[in-house]
């Protein structure tokens, strides 16, 4: 029957969906001559505008500007060119109902099967150092209304905001048209981009705000660097990355995201695996722990963990003929018994003599930014050793994010970049000596990883006792000293943060520590240091505490 006769409530289902035309308006160009190439090959006609119509002009493809649709000529440098009815009528009509077809037909106004859209370069205009206007005009208005638009109606067309996508919009074409399904995947894509997009306009407009706040009040950043100023609205973008086989115990589910977001830095969430076994919710906590662990060294260093707690820190030897395996090997033995089944992070390529050490021991992961070929070889013979390699691109985020009941907390990450030891205090007993001092050092790095109350007790730059977790610093000194047994011996200390009493001090004094360093502050700072002038053990004052909970 006639289209007119049709009932216009009837609703028809759309699965496959020919493309017959396409919008495309990007900014970034990869891919964009092989897809029109693509597209004219299959008859498509093409709809564009700009700088995309006429890159795609050039290359010899026919393409029609979207002025010559809308017969509106794009007005105000540009920033009304795609917002018209013809445009929008063909992105958002539902052509499973007969009334939207019959309205477009009444109209005049075509439908879209196909839109490509990228937007304007905001992140990386900001990136590149821009202000004020440069950067507003940056903030795409046409083009996340056609994206939108066409990501709520996936059902009849389909949105590509990612040059990545393209070889699938191909595929498509031969096979007669876009499935419902990668429609449906592709909106979700789009609707994520728009999002991050939205969220780094909004996160700029909160610096913009805050930066005229400190000029009003004569302020700078600089005087104000504890306090980095938070945005008012906070986004979290992720897309599903695996399904765990269980959390934290068997009846729990889990799964793992990965940041999508424009400024995310890539961890132990992007690391490929090697080898092995799956990774376990538990796997992912204590190798992103171990990560910290031994990344807060500039030196080699290895960091051995269980249950997120430092079983064993070292770096290696600068003498020694592979510094890496030396880590390791002084690692380990701080807690052997402690590092059974445990996990493994290596700040540098893991070389043969390292890989032939973990072999002999149950590990549950090991985790490096690279690996010998030879040392692979041998790591991938033990069937349930999980092996990730780091991304090239591995970094920490410029925020760490912790869930509580109903909200989250942000924090900057605790790092140790502007860690001077030369403006330590030393408030007892003599200067160190330059290996004893070494040690301090290494202590107070090492010690950032422990969960608090943490006391790391060191020696020739490995942990050799550690005590943590526990919930008064003195039984802390204890498990420290236990653990260490009589390694204590002439060994330096490091506390997270201040002894609150001289009993803590006492506990490493009478196992033979010879010098210690802690933040200080407390009331008592001076019964403290009496007790250590007293046994003329040396002790130094950072005047920064490094809790970790």
């Amino acid at each position: 029957m006639a289209s007119a006769d049709r009932n216009p409530t009837e609703y028809r289902h759309r699965n496959r969906v020919a493309i017959k035309r396409a919008l495309i308006s990007v900014s970034d160009k990869t891919g964009l001559l092989e897809l029109a190439a693509a597209l004219a090959a299959a008859g498509v006609d093409m709809v564009s505008t700009g700088s995309t119509a006429k890159t795609i002009a050039e290359a010899g493809f026919k393409v029609t500007e979207v002025s010559q649709v809308t017969g509106f000529a794009e007005v105000l440098d540009g920033r009304v060119k795609t917002l018209h009815p013809k445009i929008h009528g063909g992105l958002l009509a539902d052509l499973r109902l007969v009334d939207h077809e019959n309205q477009l037909n009444e109209l005049g106004i075509e439908p879209f099967e196909l839109v490509v859209v990228n937007l304007y370069p905001f992140v990386q205009t900001v990136a590149s150092g821009a202000k004020g206007d440069t950067v507003v005009e940056q903030i795409d208005i046409g083009g996340p209304a056609m994206v939108r638009a066409s990501a709520k109606n996936h059902a009849n067309v389909v949105i590509v905001v990612d040059p990545s996508k393209y070889s699938e919009i191909i595929a498509a074409i031969a096979d007669g048209g876009t499935s419902l399904a990668q429609r449906r995947e592709l909106a979700a894509h789009a609707f994520a981009h728009t999002a991050r997009y939205d969220a780094a306009v909004a996160e700029w407009f909160a610096g913009e705000i805050e930066s005229q706040w400190r000029k009003d009040a004569g302020q700078t950043q600089n005087n104000e660097s504890k306090n980095p100023g938070f945005a008012s609205t906070f986004e979290l973008q992720a897309e599903l990355a695996n399904t765990l086989r269980y959390g934290e115990n068997s009846h729990q589910a889990a799964a793992l995201y990965r940041n999508t977001s424009a400024e995310a830095t890539a961890g132990i969430a992007q690391a490929r695996l090697l080898g092995g076994k799956e990774m376990s919710y538990n796997n992912y906590v204590d190798a992103d722990a171990a990560l910290r662990a031994a990344f807060d060294h500039t030196e080699p260093a290895v960091a051995i963990i269980k249950h997120a707690n430092p079983c064993g820190v070292a770096i290696g030897d600068p003498n020694a003929p592979d510094q890496i395996a030396d880590a390791h090997a002084k690692a380990h033995v701080c807690d052997s018994v402690s590092a059974f089944g445990g996990v493994i992070a290596a700040n540098r390529t893991v070389t043969k003599t390292m890989a032939q050490q973990v072999a002999s021991i149950f590990t549950e992961v090991i985790i490096a930014p690279g690996y010998d070929f030879e040392a692979l070889e041998i790591l991938t013979a033990k069937a349930n050793l999980r092996i990730l390699l780091l991304p090239p691109n591995f970094g920490r985020d410029s925020l760490e994010i912790r869930q509580i009941s109903g909200g989250l907390l942000v924090q900057e990450p605790d790092t140790f970049e502007s860690l001077n030891p030369s403006n330590w205090t030393l408030v007892s007993g003599t200067k160190a000596d330059p290996a004893t001092y070494q040690d301090l050092v290494f202590a107070w790095r090492a010690c950032r990883a422990v969960k608090s109350n943490a006391i790391l007790l060191a020696k020739e730059g490995a942990s050799v006792g550690i005590g943590m977790g526990q919930v008064n610093r003195v039984d802390s000194c204890k498990l420290a000293v236990e653990r260490a047994s009589g390694r204590a011996n002439g060994a330096v200390a490091a506390s997270d943060a201040f002894f609150p009493f001289k009993d803590g001090v006492e506990v490493l004094i009478e196992a033979g520590v010879k010098a210690i360093v802690q933040p200080g502050g407390s009331k008592r700072d001076e019964e403290v240091i009496e007790a250590a002038k007293a046994a003329g053990v040396t002790m130094y004052f950072t005047n920064e505490r490094h809790f970790y909970h």
